[in-house]
């Protein structure tokens, strides 16, 4: 290996000078792939509009003319029409050249600036009833100071705090160990059950006659002892399709009976979702 006594002293500048870059002072245009580009290539085409810049953008015919009036401070309620439509027809002459579908419709309030001038400029007549007549720029006046106001307000509205530009909300971790809580059962989400039911008995009558001594209270017991050891049971098992309205009916009043009482409880996930029956109590 060589040491520094041995390199010779004529080799080393040349050495630094390849290791350094070539243009240490120059400002990188831009950078490709990380890697600084200090001149564009002669084969880059850029479009005529790319590098187009608006110096005063305008939302509209109304917008231009209410700042063409307020940076003159001009009295919105005696507009010197002609001063304004020069300098009106100036800007649409710049926006025409580029873009002739925009400005057609600043065109369209030149013209109505040029109509309103020449209505002022002949011999003004009063109404049959002898009132003077309006104004020809009272109509104008009316847009451009309710355009203002809505400019005005949306402005103080933009100002406002928004969420996800001003401020965020911040969410607490969910912890999945925590039992779920369900949403109260809706009277309309029970009676929908109720006529699901009601049609599905309907499935399974039989033209037989019998008669039947039927007890709330027994059919009481009959689903307290369904739901013994059992976390939750869908509110359709509660009831024996198979044996007909009749009792459907006694469990149903059963069932409503019980929930009264405070030993049933119906549970539902969410809204339109299956409801469950559960014990309100824990048997020792």
């Amino acid at each position: 290996m060589a040491t520094p006594e041995t390199v010779d002293p004529t080799v080393l500048p040349p050495l630094l000078a390849a290791a350094e870059p070539q243009a240490v002072d120059a400002v990188a245009v831009a950078r490709l792939y990380g890697e600084p580009l200090f001149s564009l290539p002669q084969d880059l085409y850029i479009p005529p509009d790319a590098l187009e810049v608006f110096l005063e953008a305008f939302h509209g015919p109304l917008d231009l003319l209410l700042y063409l009036i307020r940076k003159q401070n001009f009295n919105i309620f005696d507009i010197p029409l002609a001063e304004v439509t020069v300098q009106y027809l100036g800007y649409v002459e710049q926006i025409r050249e580029r873009n002739l579908e925009l400005a057609a419709e600043y065109l369209l309030m030149a013209a109505l600036l040029i109509e309103i001038k020449s209505r002022m400029l002949l011999p003004v007549r009063k109404a049959d009833d002898g009132s003077e007549p309006e104004d020809p720029r009272a109509e104008l006046v009316r847009r451009l100071l309710e355009y203002e106001r809505i400019k005005i307000g949306a402005a103080l509205i933009d100002q406002l705090p928004l969420k996800g530009r001003d401020f965020w909300v911040g969410r607490l971790g969910q912890d999945d160990s925590a039992e779920p809580r369900y949403e109260d059962v809706r009277p309309e989400d029970l009676a929908q059950a109720w006529r699901e039911l009601l049609g599905r008995a309907k499935l399974h009558q039989h033209h037989k006659i019998t008669r039947e001594q039927l007890s709330v209270r027994e059919h009481m017991g009959i689903v307290l002892r369904r739901l013994q050891g059992r976390r939750y049971l869908p509110f359709e098992g509660l009831f024996e399709i198979e044996r007909g309205p009749q009792v459907l009916v006694v469990t149903f009043i059963a069932t409503l009976e019980l929930t009264r009482e405070g030993l049933l409880e119906l549970t539902q996930a969410e809204a339109f979702a299956p409801i469950y029956v559960r014990l309100s109590y824990r048997p020792g």
